[in-house]
């Protein structure tokens, strides 16, 4: 049993997971790219003329903007500079490179194998998707559309934002949507003093990856307007480590103004701290501190010379840089610390700190998770499922993966939902929503039953959310022919009430008014506090009063029948983490884990 421990620590890594698998959009990774331009795309910006090809559901799409100049070179580890206007008219039909990072599941876009280094530092671009206009009828004005600014998972060092296709939320709602690609792993994130020699604080401040997101929703305000897109209504909205970065941006002070909504999809409110000495705690532990990283990686420069050392760092390979992080890959996801409270891009205290102080970007906002969050990582581990020859064989037992999928899962939606929303309510009002994911009709495949073994697990509400539940070959495992409408019409749902709040801040019945009523968050006692999206079949869209308090959880684990022994308990209390950090020893205790003498 003591083996479940790594693989409970999967689920603090937030990860895209199989989003290369439930990547989604219009087909996921199946997605037809045009491969002619179309003199329909023909727009201008203030920095040149950009065409791009139309998809097949008749949505206007260009890949491959840039946002930013090449963060490479001196250019590395710096805050991004804006892109130079280009000459002539871009060309945007095809996926540009992602940022560099091990190929996962499968293989990297360029062919690389699973393990090995993909991608190239050349990689902030963002792709857009709007209804299809002629060059004559783009909105303007007041006529302009609400923006949706998509933030990929992948813990922050994985993923990009080729799988997710924008052409069904933008012909179904008429809005414009935005991808972007941030740089990943040790490269969007490293905190070291050497950092801030002959730069400026955002350089100094380690979080480059942040700093990406907020260059291109610069982009977006000063540009967007050519794709008929507002740049006074932009919601951001990302999922996993994305929504994690939906929060973050909430806390930055340098994201002010370039954003007006916000919905997190299993996220969570979190920052690692950081000191004087360059180190921060966080991801890898004290391994991969920056410190430590920066060691491995210029031994050779002098320690008490930082700008010799800062030069070194930036003659090293992409390759060098992340072999230079130590420990277990999971999928491909790098442990190394990110998201640091450096006082000048995000505050220099917790997250939670700083959202009960209301010292934050205060839009109305949305934060949910999945029922069955912790599933999609569980099912990968042997000690919980058989597996051969590659392939899973059925859950070894179901009471232990329930109980312990139950706990982690609640323990992701405190962090997630009810601890931050609890604050940001108390400081901004009935502007905050939370939400519940339960949609669990995979079916049965010979022997297996992904009901069981997925249930409403991470990163399954995308397809819901995009509209595209194409995944290829695996398909079948999750979505079946007989669940289709039902489906169908579930996606059609929370679309409705994506969009609705895109364009005026509250969910309320969807586009249509048609829809349940979502309410707000509420402090009251007993109130309903969020909704909960599943199908007809399960109980359809539904408020609840719902609320999770870590003193409750950890009383409800010692209390659980389902734990036959003590060190049971220890498992799940010792890897759980609250809104800010691991369970203490007299949490952990309280939870009925005691110590073996």
């Amino acid at each position: 049993m003591t083996r479940w421990i790594p693989f409970l620590s999967m689920i603090s890594m937030s990860g895209l997971a199989l989003a290369v698998v439930l990547g989604c959009g219009e087909g996921g990774l199946d997605a037809t790219l045009a491969t002619t331009t179309d003199p329909s795309t023909l727009r201008t910006t203030r920095l040149g003329s950009v065409v791009g090809g139309v998809t097949p559901s008749g949505a206007h799409a260009w890949r491959g903007i840039p946002f930013a100049e090449p963060p490479v070179g001196d250019l590395r580890w710096r805050a991004p500079r804006p892109v130079a206007p280009w000459a002539g008219t871009l060309e945007a039909l095809a996926h540009p490179p992602a940022c560099p990072q091990y190929a996962g599941l499968g293989s990297g876009r360029d062919g690389a194998a699973q393990g090995e280094l993909t991608g190239g530092e050349d990689c902030l671009y963002l792709n857009v998707f709007a209804p299809a206009w002629p060059p004559d009828a783009v909105p303007s004005g007041g006529a302009r559309v609400p923006v949706l600014f998509w933030i990929h998972g992948g813990g922050n060092s994985i993923g990009d934002a080729a799988p997710y296709d924008g052409s069904r939320l933008a012909t179904e709602h008429g809005v414009v949507v935005v991808a972007l690609h941030y740089r990943l792993g040790p490269l969007g994130w490293l905190h070291h003093p050497a950092l801030a020699q002959g730069g400026t604080p955002a350089d100094a401040s380690g979080n480059y990856g942040t700093l990406d997101q907020i260059e291109a929703l610069r982009f977006v305000r000063d540009h967007i307007s050519a794709f008929g897109g507002d740049p006074g209504n932009v919601t951001i909205f990302g999922e996993s480590a994305g929504g994690r970065n939906v929060y973050t941006l909430m806390l930055s002070p340098l994201a002010k103004g370039l954003f007006h909504r916000g919905i997190a999809q299993s996220g969570s409110a979190g920052l690692t701290p950081t000191d004087e000495a360059g180190q921060a705690l966080g991801r890898g532990g004290p391994d991969n501190t920056g410190r430590k990283i920066v060691a491995r990686l210029v031994p050779e420069a002098p320690a008490d010379d930082l700008a010799a050392v800062a030069a070194a760092l930036r003659e090293k390979t992409p390759q060098q840089v992340f072999e230079a992080v130590t420990g277990e890959r999971q999928m491909g996801m790098v442990r190394s610390p990110q998201i640091f409270a450096d006082g000048q891009v995000l505050p220099a205290s917790t997250a939670i700190e700083a959202l009960a102080a209301g010292s934050y970007n205060q839009v109305p906002f949305i934060s949910g998770t999945n029922r069955d969050e912790s599933k999609l990582f569980f099912s990968t581990n042997p000690e919980l499922v058989h597996w051969w020859f590659g392939l899973p064989w059925g859950v070894r037992d179901a009471v232990a993966y329930e109980r312990i999928n139950d706990y982690a899962s609640r323990f992701w939606k405190l962090r997630a939902v009810d601890e931050p929303l609890r604050h940001m309510r108390a400081v901004q009002g009935p502007s905050v929503y939370g939400y519940r994911f339960d949609w669990d009709e995979e079916p049965s495949f010979l022997w297996l039953d992904f009901a069981e073994l997925l249930g409403a697990a991470h990163a399954l509400e995308i397809p819901f959310v995009f509209g595209g539940f194409r995944l290829g070959r695996l398909t079948r495992f999750v979505f079946d022919e007989k669940g289709a409408a039902s489906r169908e019409e579930l996606g059609r749902r929370m679309r409705s009430y994506w969009v609705h709040f895109a364009r005026t801040g509250d969910p309320r019945r969807g586009v249509d008014g048609d829809l349940p009523a979502w309410a707000p968050w509420s402090a009251e006692p007993g109130a309903d506090r969020m909704i909960v999206f599943d199908t007809e079949r399960d109980g359809g869209i539904r408020m609840t009063p719902e609320e999770l308090t870590q003193p409750a959880l950890i009383a409800q684990i010692a209390a659980d029948p389902r734990f036959e022994t003590s060190e049971d308990r220890c498992i799940v209390l010792r890897d759980a983490r609250g809104p800010e950090g691991r369970l203490t020893e007299a949490e952990v205790a309280a939870g009925g884990c005691t110590p073996t003498p």
